[in-house]
């Protein structure tokens, strides 16, 4: 029987995007639960250290299995890892041991699973689905994450007052249910999987990807902007709502509307990417966002009436997509199969990491100075980068 790409894209992406969607949910109401029930900023703290510390260092191991081992059984060990896991905090709940000490360890482990699932998803992509069609894939599945993005909290904050969150955990469990029974039953992939059989040092594995990283150009001078671009973002992605409350007012609509802004712009941004594909270069479709994002910040940073404010937000929005597309697509298409999953392991440390770092350096500053000037300031430092990017001539090769 002929392969049939699309009908596998289509089911591949529906598995993911229900299983995301249970998943946003209930990372959402978790961290809701939290902060209200403790009112405390120590254990917020450790509610996000919890997410992503797991996710920056075990990204590597996920890449490197993604490269070794079958990413289809990867992604289904996973899901189901992660539902059995909140299925046992749901039964504790349930049973009136409400802990946050059991919330704490289920962030972990879902953090772990994301590590293994989240480099196997970027990389199993160009296993199936034509080159001449990852730009579009991309961008759909871009803008499913986006809609998820605006759904899941909605969802979330609407459940939480009417039922307890043993009973919201299983609005994860059952749509992990469903994704692996469809990622089993439904979804083939074209080939073999390129398996490494022989018997390899795990620690030689992660050496011998970040050699390739290390003598690859243009993933260095890749690597290198998305290090500058997420740092210097976490001022607009963490301190605008401290800047709301503080030149607005501390109604919790004003905060939904620039939540809301974004999330709309970051739907339009995806639909926007999958029809135009960006220019013939990807590198310059990825500067002109950057571009945009940088200008962003810095009339963020301009003080103006909450309006035109949510409409720069909504800009801000738009253009993530159309950085994050085509930086995709030129990973997927440009880096040696055999390596894919430990490069997509690093952009998941990148990913996780960076505007979090970001946040240690700015969030004390803005108790210190104004959130305008940080957001002007990291603003030009963005537009500055994306002008620098047009120099760097292996990145700007690779994206024809």
């Amino acid at each position: 029987m002929k392969y049939n790409w699309k009908r596998n894209t289509i089911i591949f992406l529906a598995s993911q995007s229900i299983s995301l969607f249970g998943s946003s949910v209930v990372q959402f109401a978790i961290t809701s639960y939290i902060t209200v029930t403790t009112k405390s900023g120590l254990y917020a703290t450790l509610s996000i250290i919890c997410a992503i510390l797991p996710m920056f260092f075990l990204s590597p191991v996920g890449g490197v299995w993604a490269d070794k081992y079958n990413r289809k059984m990867l992604i289904v060990l996973s899901d189901a890892g992660i539902a059995l896991c909140t299925l046992g905090v749901a039964i504790a709940f349930l049973m009136g041991k409400e802990s946050i000490a059991y919330l704490f360890i289920a962030l972990i482990i879902r953090a772990v699973g994301g590590a293994i699932q989240t480099p196997c998803v970027g990389a199993m992509l160009p296993d199936i689905v034509p080159p001449e069609h990852l730009a579009r894939i991309n961008g759909i599945n871009g803008t499913l994450q986006s809609v998820f993005t605006l759904a899941s909290p909605m969802l979330g904050a609407a459940l939480l007052p009417i039922a307890p969150l043993g009973v919201i955990f299983f609005v994860d469990i059952i749509t992990a249910m469903i994704g692996v029974t469809i990622m089993v039953t439904a979804f083939v992939l074209p080939q073999k999987e390129r398996i490494d059989k022989k018997a390899s040092d795990f620690f030689q594995d992660i050496k011998l990807g970040v050699r390739y990283i290390r003598n690859t150009r243009f993933l260095m001078e890749f690597f290198l902007f998305c290090l500058i671009f997420f740092i210097m973002m976490a001022p607009a992605a963490f301190l605008t709502p401290i800047q709301v409350v503080r030149n607005y007012g501390d109604g919790y609509w004003r905060l939904s509307a620039i939540e809301v802004a974004f999330s709309v712009g970051m739907i339009v941004g995806g639909i926007l990417i999958t029809i135009w594909s960006g220019f013939k270069n990807k590198v310059t479709t990825m500067i002109a966002a950057a571009l945009i994002m940088g200008m962003c910040t810095i009339g963020l940073g301009i003080p103006m009436p909450f309006f035109p404010y949510t409409i720069i937000m909504g800009a801000f929005g738009l253009a993530m997509p159309i950085l994050n597309t085509p930086a995709m697509t030129l990973l997927q298409e440009k880096v040696d199969p055999d390596y894919m999953g430990r490069v997509f392991g690093v952009m998941t440390m990148i990913n996780t990491a960076m505007m979090p770092l970001g946040m240690v350096i700015f969030g004390p500053l803005a108790d210190v100075v104004s959130v305008e000037i940080l957001l002007i300031g990291t603003g030009v430092i963005t537009v500055a980068a994306a002008v620098m990017m047009r120099a760097a001539k292996a990145l700007i090769k690779e994206g024809v």
